[in-house]
């Protein structure tokens, strides 16, 4: 029975004749997309399937093989893509003869690095509410890979450089012969002196067992937009895990939660918060002062002032996310107007006579036809109406 060739080229989403730029391309973009620590770990299998579909087609051999039909991480695969391609017989023949006389992809195979790409790295970070209005700068401390202090990242405890393997002459590889039902064939393996590296390093850092990184705490500054919006992630190209034996540094990802303030709310660039005031001030007017992330501020209760009614204090809200001009939203402030309870009967005395007054007439009035707004005119409304 005949196992499918997986589609490694679909995988990557690219065609059967892209170039080994396009492959690499393709790849990166879905390791990215995929990589467990970015992803998820339910895109654990989809990561691996990327890394094997590009194991073959970055490989030139590997490669040639696959286009004949024949799958180089599953040698038992054939069939293809519904039967042997159009390389033709002979590039099967190929195939097997190389299976018996060097081993699949021996031209091909090579040592393996020692430097490896770090990681990428996803972390937390919550901010305040004023960060999020100016910007600035946060600290966070990463628990990491970082380079190995003691050898300099190298992995040798002197720092001398690796010698070449004397078991496999600095391939990698060898040669390893097994019985079949075909008679004897012969397969490359990795190197187990040197384990597959072409070279050896003969006295390791012991700091690092000879990885060149050691786990470190690390403390980087983050550069925070004003503006930013709820659950944004950031990203800082090389900030992330050290590589082994000075491999690159992966990415460092941030997802921003901003921290609920206990003044004021957000909604845009706007701020909004709401002021407590007592029926005299709304009645008279008043002049209060906020306190403001700007620092202290005069505001002006308007006289006859209704209840949530709006004042705004313009370019005192949140900075715009990459504004170049720097424009900040409004401050907007809801006063909310206290009557007041357990009036004495001098108090009380004094709003009858000021109802007798104002309010002889007064009836209620159930009109569905008018707006919301003119509903709520009320007391203090008429007021104001009064006293213009």
């Amino acid at each position: 029975m005949c196992t499918t060739v997986t589609d490694y080229y679909k995988v990557l989403g690219v065609e059967s004749s892209a170039s080994e730029d396009e492959i690499k391309k393709a790849y990166r973009k879905l390791s990215r997309k995929y990589h467990p620590d970015i992803a998820g770990p339910e895109f654990e299998d989809k990561f691996k399937e990327v890394n094997n579909a590009y194991e073959v087609l970055s490989d030139p051999e590997k490669r040639r093989m696959y286009d004949s039909g024949i799958d180089p991480n599953n040698p038992n695969a054939a069939g293809g893509f519904g039967g042997f391609s159009s390389a033709g017989m002979n590039d099967i023949f190929d195939v097997f003869n190389a299976a018996f006389t060097g081993g699949f992809g021996s031209a091909a195979q090579g040592p393996i690095p020692r430097q490896t790409p770090g990681r990428d790295t996803v972390v937390n970070m919550t901010i305040d509410l004023k960060t999020v209005v100016f910007g600035g700068t946060e600290k966070i401390v990463l628990n990491t890979f970082g380079t190995c202090e003691t050898c300099k990242g190298s992995g040798s405890a002197n720092e001398k450089p690796a010698k070449t393997c004397p078991n496999c002459h600095g391939s990698g590889h060898v040669q390893k012969v097994a019985r079949s039902i075909f008679g004897q064939m012969v397969t490359n393996v990795p190197c187990e002196q040197c384990e597959g590296h072409g070279d050896i390093i003969e006295d390791p850092c012991a700091s690092c067992m000879g990885k060149g990184r050691v786990r470190v705490k690390r403390e980087v500054g983050v550069n925070i937009p004003a503006g930013i919006a709820d659950n944004s992630r950031l990203r800082l190209s090389g900030k992330g895990e050290v590589g082994e034996c000075g491999g690159p540094q992966g990415d460092l990802y941030i997802d921003i939660a901003i921290r609920r303030d206990s003044t004021f709310t957000r909604n845009g660039n706007d701020l909004h918060c709401w002021v407590s005031i007592p029926m005299t001030w709304a009645v008279l007017g008043h002049e209060l002062s906020l306190e403001t992330f700007d620092g202290d501020q005069k505001v002006s209760v308007p006289e006859g002032c209704q209840q949530e009614q709006t004042v705004a204090l313009p370019g005192l809200g949140v900075g715009v996310f990459q504004n170049p001009d720097n424009k900040r939203g409004d401050l907007v402030i809801h006063f909310s107007i206290v009557i007041p309870t357990n009036l004495t009967s001098q108090e009380k005395e004094l709003i009858e006579s000021f109802a007798q007054s104002h309010d002889e007439n007064a009836k209620h009035e159930v009109n569905p036809s008018r707006t919301r707004a003119e509903s709520k005119k009320g007391f203090f409304s008429k007021l104001k109406d009064a006293f213009s």
